[in-house]
């Protein structure tokens, strides 16, 4: 549900917007409140759930989520929306760690990376599942039947949950709650999340962007610091002296970084270049999901064999040639070219999901194994804004470098500097700047030069996509086996 939320909501934004007379910011807030929401909280959720335990947060996170969900069906103002959708943010970050530290208790260490192998398919394939299910559902029922999905989902799963998890919690589990660290923690990542969200919309130079990221630096250093005054704190710092640890939570920020951040310009690159459907687009990426689906119990099982390491680098690797294959993309590049990069970097990023993941949380102390799971996350929504923030950046810079020149090479009638400004804008996301009535011969010159220039600046936000996928590799020889996972612990009743 957590998953599949984050990306089936962009099919019905549109929707959203002429059924409740929303304006464009309102549409931004139904997306970027979820993300901020589940963001900021994920850590502070995980420590929920290693002091009241796991069961009982996941538990009340399913009611959440799918009770927010109702609610954001029957809601009849965009503001209602928003509101809920928070809500709904606030209740999937309840959720994920605490599915982390279910698995890491319910089984022992030589079973727990195929666990994670199952757990990371199931993430994959709900991620990249939300445009294909989010158009069907759009168009064949309504906007509203994209929330109500949550429901019967979440009825089972409390259903289910009630019946065969189990409560553990560890014997040194935290008896107290650091609500200073909260605050601290969730003021930093705010401040650190916000302004890569609205960065090209302010600009990277604004002041108030390089305010909220140097407030960003000042509430991460003063948590820093109050973390070592405070008997329990929300995340001891010790946790950091392993290396292993520290370079788990490195490898999945560059990972999502490379990967969350290619895949944005890759939805625009089918729908608006080559002119396909939402549905069809996400079918064009079945290639990518069904090798993650597909790979990742069979990373876990080769993890579990053969250590994370070896896997790790392999996949870093496997993932930074497809990126660098795709900044050869060309408007002109078959679905069976397109396949083969897509499917390669599906079969990288599957051992990079389990192993990284596998990296944190077993080198985590039981106790701690909900803030584990909740830096896992917290990285990867740190990597997916970063990456979709510095490419977005990196694209939007070779647009505007080279459009102009593009448009006169192609003989197009010359535009003032302010027309040229706005049609920079539409060229980033890979649509023609055509004014109505533009004759056929022209609007086709046009549409040539905006697909070409698109193309370019995506080549060149890929090319750093892969060189960030090399620094994750060498990152990756420094991760092993996690030193904390108890072989002790009870085998899968999950």
């Amino acid at each position: 549900m957590v998953a599949l939320d984050g990306t089936i909501v962009a099919i019905a934004n549109p929707v959203i917007q002429q059924d409740l007379g929303a304006s464009l910011a309102d549409v931004q807030w139904i997306t970027n409140g979820y993300m901020l929401a589940l963001a900021v909280s994920l850590i502070a959720a995980g420590k929920l759930g290693d002091r009241f335990g796991h069961r009982q947060t996941f538990l009340l996170g399913v009611v959440g989520f799918a009770a927010s969900s109702a609610a954001i069906g029957f809601s009849g103002s965009v503001s209602l929306v928003i509101g809920f959708r928070i809500l709904q943010g606030l209740c999937g970050a309840l959720l994920m760690p605490a599915a982390l530290g279910l698995l890491r208790v319910a089984f022992p260490a030589e079973k727990l990376n195929m666990a994670i192998g199952i757990w990371s398919m199931v993430i994959g394939a709900s991620t990249a599942g939300g445009p294909i299910l989010g158009g069907v559902l759009v168009e064949h029922v309504s906007w509203q039947s994209v929330f109500f999905i949550n429901v019967p989902v979440g009825v089972i799963a409390l259903v289910l949950g009630f019946v065969v998890l189990r409560d553990h919690r560890a014997d040194n589990a935290p008896r107290s709650f650091d609500i200073g660290g909260i605050v601290l923690l969730s003021g930093a990542m705010f401040c650190l999340i916000w302004p890569l969200i609205k960065g090209s919309e302010w600009g990277w130079g604004d002041p108030a962007t390089l305010a909220f990221l140097g407030a960003s630096l000042v509430l991460f250093a003063a948590f820093g610091f109050a973390q070592n005054k405070v008997r329990e704190p929300l995340v001891p710092l010790a946790m950091f002296r392993s290396v292993q640890l520290s370079a788990g939570v490195v490898l999945m920020v560059l990972m999502a970084f490379a990967f969350l951040g290619g895949l944005f310009f890759v939805t625009f690159y089918l729908q608006n270049v080559h002119g396909l459907s939402p549905i069809d687009s996400g079918l064009h990426l079945l290639p990518l999901t069904g090798i993650l689906i597909v790979a990742s119990p069979l990373a876990g099982a080769a993890i579990t064999r053969f250590g994370p390491r070896l896997p790790l680098v392999g996949g870093m690797v496997a993932v930074a040639v497809a990126m660098f294959g795709m900044s050869q993309l060309t408007v002109g590049t078959g679905t069976l070219t397109m396949s083969l990069w897509f499917a390669l970097l599906g079969i990288g990023l599957a051992p990079v999901m389990v192993g990284a993941t596998e990296v944190i949380v077993g080198n985590a102390p039981m106790e701690l194994s909900g803030v584990a799971g909740g830096l896992q996350q917290a990285a990867m929504q740190v990597g997916g804004s970063l990456g979709t923030a510095v490419l977005g950046a990196v694209m939007a810079s070779r647009v505007d470098a080279t459009l102009g020149d593009n448009w006169k090479a192609a003989d197009l009638p010359p535009v003032a500097a302010g027309q040229l400004d706005q049609a920079s804008d539409a060229v980033k996301v890979g649509m023609p700047p055509v004014a109505p009535g533009t004759p056929p011969e022209i609007a086709a010159r046009i549409a040539d030069v905006a697909h070409d220039t698109f193309v370019s600046g995506m080549s060149a936000a890929f090319m750093v996509g892969g060189i960030v996928a090399v620094v994750a590799a060498l990152v990756a020889t420094l991760t092993k086996r996690g030193a904390n996972a108890e072989a002790g612990v009870g085998a899968g009743h999950i």
